[in-house]
């Protein structure tokens, strides 16, 4: 496996192709925008800077990863030649089977399959393509190069031989493979999404605050972030739709999304990448941090 066609240049897509690029792989990455493309590159850039700052890789190591990513708006242009597509896209479901019904009219049969999605169902997705034996999740993890985690998630056709190239290339990449089965949510966000909910119930019935919530789950728990904080990171509208995922699949009122988290996303109000979210990361806000640190 050679050449790998990533499909999507969001957070989590030119974060996916980073991490094969670094490691040797050809990497084609793939978006309907050329505005979204540029801003991964940049992203990816800024990323190995860092890296190249602590030492952890070296002026040469940041060129042939750079290098080793070629963009395409096309899909077609960009499939050519590819061993294995994973598709990061939103995560939506009707945008995913449209994606993977135009792969699996474009790549060859022994191309495999892959697919990001943090809860959707491995075996609806692979219902849309010849040869679903072929279609598997690989759930990374964000930030994608530093996070040593991937949810490998076998569909009900997914071949055993398919699970386990996947689990090979996960170790090669220098990542911890871990077999799930398809269930919604499957394991990481099965746990993850219910505390971040139930989290902000906690905030919708006014039992604390933002910070005082974070606090007692940082402090008492050991968690590296709060919940409310991770939240943000993640996106309320990807909280929201892994919640609707988990409703819809359990029929249970304990996967219900709180009132608040859908009143935020309908307003806009979805972490980090609007801005706003649970906390404020407006530029005004950063400016008034910076200005402290010189009062």
């Amino acid at each position: 496996m050679k050449t790998i066609a990533v499909i999507g240049a969001g957070t989590m897509g030119n974060g996916i192709a980073h991490l094969f690029a670094q490691n040797g792989f050809v990497v084609k990455l793939i978006d309907v925008s050329e505005k979204a493309l540029d801003k991964g590159m940049d992203t990816i850039a800024n990323n190995l800077q860092r890296m190249m700052a602590k030492g952890t890789i070296t002026q040469n190591d940041f060129a042939k990863t750079i290098t080793n990513i070629i963009t395409y708006t096309d899909l077609k242009d960009g499939l050519v030649g590819v061993d294995l597509v994973v598709e990061a896209a939103t995560e939506n479901l009707d945008l995913k089977l449209a994606i993977f019904k135009d792969i699996s009219s474009i790549c060859s049969h022994n191309t495999i399959l892959a697919t990001n999605t943090s809860s959707i169902s491995i075996t609806q997705i692979a219902a849309s393509v010849v040869h679903p034996e072929r279609v598997i999740g690989m759930h990374f993890m964000n930030p994608v190069p530093m996070m040593s985690l991937v949810e490998v998630i076998r569909g009900y056709n997914t071949s055993n031989e398919v699970t386990q190239i996947i689990m090979k290339l996960a170790e090669k990449l220098g990542k911890t493979p871990v077999e799930a089965n398809d269930y919604p949510g499957f394991v990481a966000n099965r746990i993850l999404m219910p505390m971040i909910n139930e989290a902000i119930e906690t905030l919708y019935n006014k039992v604390a605050g933002v910070s005082e919530i974070d606090t007692v789950m940082k402090l008492g728990m050991a968690h590296p972030m709060g919940p409310l904080q991770l939240a943000d990171f993640i996106g309320l509208d990807v909280c929201l739709s892994i919640m609707n995922v988990l409703y819809d699949g359990f029929k249970n009122p304990k996967y219900a999304p709180c009132p608040l988290l859908v009143n935020m996303v309908h307003a806009g109000k979805l972490g980090v990448k609007s801005g706003e979210g649970f906390y404020d990361y407006s530029e005004s806000k950063k400016a008034e941090k910076v200005a402290k640190q010189y009062t």
